[in-house]
């Protein structure tokens, strides 16, 4: 097993639904409640209105879980990757802004005010994280010389990306729960708007959706650990077996997240994201040019 199979990214998206069913109730037995609404949706009607584009909507949903699948085809499981491509992170970067159409297509699709303005604070927010997002994956990339996933993972033998790039490091996971629109970053699909983009979905489209949303999660994880945490390095395991581990930490560490911290508004995030977030990412992308010269 050395490359990312269908199976090992459901099973991740089950663990992360899971560990967000623990967190949220505190309970172990908590895991069982995913799973009734998963036989719920695939039962439920879907929801229709009036002069909504099906087709528009149809898109949205379904290339949001797409857009998630073939982000992850370049990101290796501890050696290699189903595509290992010399421009790996130009292609994750690409697909993940695929998400934001997505979003916007049932938004805008469903013709319904709420989720429109969701789809709208989407486009919103990806204009405040995708800056910083871009400046700490060509941090990584310059460390490395490369934007190969592979190569990059195999640059850090001996010292982790997180160690002298944390700066980076930590934009890169904020940027992960924004373009999952998850937690602090759910104003998109937020309880002021009667859940926003995703109100009028329902059935399997909202069964999809949330699915590729998950998925997105996941792949996003998944990336971080050959940008910053070694890729497969670790003792006794196999690669393949220690990408898991690393990957299954920092899906735990984003789901815990969400129940932490409260949704922040976009004008803020935005503001921050400007006067805060970009100038750290260039200085710690002007450490690291004047290491690798050095």
């Amino acid at each position: 097993m050395g490359e990312w199979t269908p199976l090992a990214l459901v099973l991740l998206v089950v663990a992360a639904v899971g560990t967000h069913a623990v967190f949220r109730d505190g309970s172990v037995a908590a895991v069982r409640e995913p799973f009734r609404d998963v036989a719920r949706l695939l039962v439920q009607q879907r929801r229709t209105t009036l002069a909504a584009d099906r087709l528009l909507v149809r898109i949205g949903v379904i290339s949001l879980p797409v857009a998630a699948l073939l982000a992850g085809v370049v990101v290796p499981l501890g050696d290699s990757a189903v595509l290992p491509w010399s421009i790996g992170v130009v292609w994750f970067n690409a697909m993940e802004v695929v998400a934001w159409v997505s979003v916007w297509m049932v938004g805008w699709g469903t013709n319904s005010a709420f989720p429109l303005v969701g789809g709208y604070r989407f486009l919103a927010q990806g204009l405040a994280y995708e800056l910083p997002h871009m400046f700490a994956l060509i941090t990584v990339a310059l460390g490395a010389e490369s934007l190969d996933f592979g190569e990059i993972a195999r640059a850090q033998d001996g010292l982790w990306f997180v160690v002298w790039m944390p700066v980076a490091f930590l934009v890169y996971l904020l940027s992960v729960l924004a373009m999952a629109f998850w937690g602090p970053f759910g104003h998109p699909v937020g309880h002021d708007l009667a859940g926003g983009a995703v109100l009028e979905l329902a059935g399997p489209d909202r069964l999809v959706f949330e699915a590729g949303r998950y998925a997105l999660l996941v792949v996003a994880s998944a990336a971080a650990v050959p940008l910053f945490l070694g890729g497969g390095a670790g003792p006794l395991l196999p690669g393949w077996a220690w990408a898991l581990v690393k990957t299954y930490l920092v899906l735990a560490l984003l789901v815990w997240v969400r129940h932490r911290l409260p949704v922040i508004r976009m004008d803020r995030f935005m503001t921050a994201a400007w006067v805060v977030l970009i100038p750290a990412t260039l200085v710690q992308m002007l450490v690291v040019g004047i290491v690798v010269l050095g």
